[in-house]
């Protein structure tokens, strides 16, 4: 048997306000009589009826949606632990001031009344702690079958880039057999490696940061193969920041999305940049190329790969987080995402 100590301390409350409450409507009605007397009998009685029911459910199978006993148990012990509470909080108020409502000179009037006050009065708390019971339970059935979703969703976003990349540079292989069959070959033995580092990989949502630059360097060195000294790139990355978690396949998209619209249209190629900051509470991961730059700004970060990534860091981080794709001066673009930094 657990006791939610913290839950029994909030219901606890909840009800001594309740107390008070109906304590302060029975002298709105009688204010000819001291309100010590409606407020003693009251908060003695709301507690005695709270030890009975709240710590008696403990010592019955509970619904797993309300916490709450199930059927006629529930029932009995609620109406017993009115009855109860009622009796023993009306023995220490009588206590208190040194009389008893049970002798000839209390109106029996007044017994029945103080009795249907509590009956009406447990229930009602009963139903309230049962409801808010079984609206907790149905909001952590909800919370998690949102992050359910969302796992799925991001599943499903990363089951679509990997064929992504993969048709591209099995494209690119096609045109090298043809032309440069040892820069084929070699590209090949990189590719293997490639998936069989992939395949071993985790299926998590999430890695660390180290992980993600390993199979981008992973990646760029495949480039490299085709493209040779036409592609030159940086990884900076701080130690601090490598077991950072961050979503799988999250940077090559980008990497992808610079060698094709930035370096390869041009003629020398150029040099990709690849490095992590953590301002505060914000981490900030940065793609530059030395390529081409944005030539259609309307249709930047609109394809494939952009989109899917934006989608997964929607999913995962809502507005919280951004992308953004922007030209530099000097030529080339620079891609940023941004996202809560989770330590």
């Amino acid at each position: 048997m657990r006791i939610d100590w913290l839950g029994m301390l909030r219901r606890l409350l909840q009800v001594l306000a309740f107390c008070l409450a109906i304590s302060a409507v029975q002298y709105a009605f009688s204010p000819d009589r001291p309100y010590e007397i409606p407020l003693v009998y009251s908060v003695l009685i709301g507690l005695s009826c709270w030890l009975f029911i709240d710590f008696g459910r403990y010592f019955f199978p509970s619904s797993a949606e309300t916490g709450w006993p199930m059927g006629w148990p529930g029932v009995a012990l609620t109406l017993s632990g009115i009855v109860g509470g009622y009796l023993l909080g009306t023995w220490g108020a009588d206590s208190w001031f040194g009389w008893s409502s049970w002798g000839p000179g209390y109106a029996r009037a007044e017994l029945r009344s103080a009795l249907l006050i509590t009956l009406l009065a447990g229930i009602a708390c009963s139903y309230y702690f049962y409801s808010m019971g079984k609206s907790a339970y149905l909001e952590r059935k909800m919370g998690e079958a949102q992050q359910h979703a969302n796992e799925a969703r991001l599943k499903l976003l990363e089951a679509q880039l990997e064929p992504h990349m993969l048709f591209n540079t099995l494209a690119n292989l096609r045109v090298l057999i043809a032309t440069d069959p040892p820069a084929a070959q070699a590209m090949l033995d990189r590719m293997i490696a490639y998936l069989r580092a992939t395949l071993a990989a985790s299926r998590a949502t999430t890695h660390p940061l180290q992980a993600e630059f390993d199979r981008l360097r992973d990646y760029l060195e495949l480039m490299t193969v085709r493209m040779g000294p036409r592609l030159r790139y940086t990884l900076d990355l701080p130690p601090e920041l490598a077991t950072l978690p961050v979503p799988t396949l999250l940077l090559q998209p980008l990497v992808e999305n610079s060698i094709q619209h930035g370096l390869e249209p041009q003629v020398e190629g150029g040099s990709i940049t690849v490095r992590a900051r953590c301002d505060g509470n914000t981490l900030t991961l940065e793609v530059i190329d030395t390529g081409v730059g944005l030539q259609d700004a309307a249709q930047a970060g609109t394809g494939f790969g952009l989109t899917q990534v934006r989608e997964r860091l929607a999913t995962l981080y809502g507005t919280q987080s951004a992308i953004n794709l922007e030209a530099i001066s000097a030529g080339g673009t620079r891609a940023t995402i941004t996202f809560p930094c989770k330590k």
